[in-house]
C-alpha cells in the first residue's frame, strides 16, 4: 500500500507513519512544520522516518502545495493535519483554524474526488464536535453542538468528508478522537504540561476544580484504529475512538503523581472558555466494524509518556 499522511511530523501523524513503514507500506508524509509549538519537537518526531527508504517527506502547506504531485499512486489518505487547540481558537486566530481545518480539508477532498484508485480517505476528527452534553456516553448519532471555535471547524471538515462521499463517492471515514495522550503529545495538551511541570518541581496549573472528566485514549490505540479503518472502515461512517479510561482529572493527577514519584503542587485557575466538563465515548460502532479494543491502561500509558519527557529533557528539547 502507498499512503499519504498529512501532519506526519505531529503527535499522531508521526506514530502512524512509523507503524505504516513497519508494516511494509510506502508513505508520503506532508507537514508544514508550523510554529504553533516548537518545530524542534516536530523535527525530532521525524528522526526515525527521514532515513527510511520507503518514506518521502514533503514540507508544505496543504492550502498552497501542488496536490497533484503528492497523489500519484496513493491508495489511502490519513488526513491528520489540522490547527489544534480549543483555547487558542478564539478571536483573531480563528482565521488560521478556518484555513487549516476547513479550507485545507476541502482542497484535499476536491483533489481526490475523481481518483479511482483511492481506497480510503481517513479523517482525524475530534470529540470536540459534541460540545457540552447532558448524558454520557457520546454517540455518533446524536446532535453535535461544538462549544469552541476549534470544534466548529472540525465538525465542518467532518461534514465536508460526508458531502464528498455522498456526492462523489470519496471513500471517506471519520474518526472522532477522545483526548489522545502518550509520547510526543503536543505541548499545549494537559498531560504534557502536567508531566513537564511535575518533573521540574513546578506548580501544575489546572483549569477548574479538577472534577472534569475525560475519556483518555493512548496514541498506539488510535494508530491501530486508523489502520483498521483503512482496511475495514465503511465509507461514509463516523466512529468514536475512546480509550475506556474515563476518569476525573483530579484522580488522573494522583496516578501521575505516583508515576513521577514526587508530590505534585497543584494550582487551580478559572475554567477556560471552550472547555467542556466531561467526555465519554460510545465505541460500539468502532468495535463492530474496526475491531477496536483499546489495550493501554492509563497508568501504563502515562509511564511511557513520562519516559519520553525525560528523554526530551535530557536532549535539551524540553525544559
Amino acid at each position: 500500500m502507498k499512503a499519504l499522511v498529512t501532519g506526519c511530523a505531529g503527535f499522531i501523524g508521526s506514530h502512524l507513519s512509523e507503524r505504516l513503514l513497519e508494516a511494509g507500506h510506502r508513505v508520503v508524509g506532508v507537514d508544514a512544520l508550523t510554529d504553533y509549538y516548537d518545530p524542534r519537537i516536530k523535527r525530532r518526531n521525524l528522526t526515525a522516518l527521514l532515513p527510511h527508504r520507503n518514506f518521502r517527506f514533503v514540507r508544505a502547506d496543504l492550502n498552497r502545495v501542488d496536490l497533484a504531485r503528492l497523489l500519484p499512486g496513493i491508495q489511502v489518505i490519513f488526513h491528520q493535519a489540522a490547527q489544534p487547540g480549543v483555547r487558542a481558537s478564539w478571536g483573531k486566530t480563528f482565521e488560521i483554524y478556518v484555513d487549516q481545518n476547513i479550507r485545507a480539508t476541502q482542497r484535499l477532498l476536491e483533489a481526490v474526488k475523481r481518483m479511482k484508485h483511492l481506497k480510503k480517505f481517513i479523517f482525524a476528527g475530534s470529540s470536540s464536535v459534541y460540545g457540552r452534553v447532558t448524558s454520557l456516553p457520546m454517540r455518533e448519532s446524536q446532535r453535535c453542538a461544538p462549544h469552541s471555535p476549534y470544534g466548529v471547524t472540525k465538525l465542518a471538515a467532518e461534514n465536508l468528508c460526508g458531502l464528498y462521499h455522498a456526492n462523489y463517492g470519496v471513500p471517506a471515514v471519520s474518526l472522532r478522537y477522545f483526548t489522545v495522550y502518550g509520547p510526543r503529545q503536543r505541548p499545549d495538551m494537559a498531560f504534557h504540561r502536567f508531566i513537564l511541570a511535575g518533573l521540574a518541581g513546578r506548580p501544575i496549573r489546572i483549569f477548574g476544580d479538577g472534577r472534569q472528566s475525560r475519556d483518555f485514549t493512548y496514541v498506539s490505540d488510535i494508530v491501530s484504529a486508523n489502520l483498521a479503518a483503512a482496511a475495514r472502515g465503511r465509507p461514509g461512517m463516523i466512529y468514536n475512538l475512546g480509550g475506556g479510561s474515563r476518569i476525573l482529572l483530579k484522580d488522573a493527577l494522583k496516578i501521575l503523581e505516583g508515576r513521577i514519584g514526587r508530590r505534585l503542587r497543584i494550582v487551580h485557575e478559572k475554567k477556560a472558555a471552550g472547555d467542556v466538563d466531561r467526555t465519554g465515548a460510545d465505541t460500539r460502532l468502532a468495535r463492530r466494524d474496526l475491531g477496536f479494543r483499546p489495550g493501554t491502561p492509563l497508568a501504563r500509558g502515562l509511564s511511557a509518556q513520562i519516559a519520553w519527557h525525560r528523554q526530551m529533557v535530557r536532549e535539551g528539547i524540553l525544559e
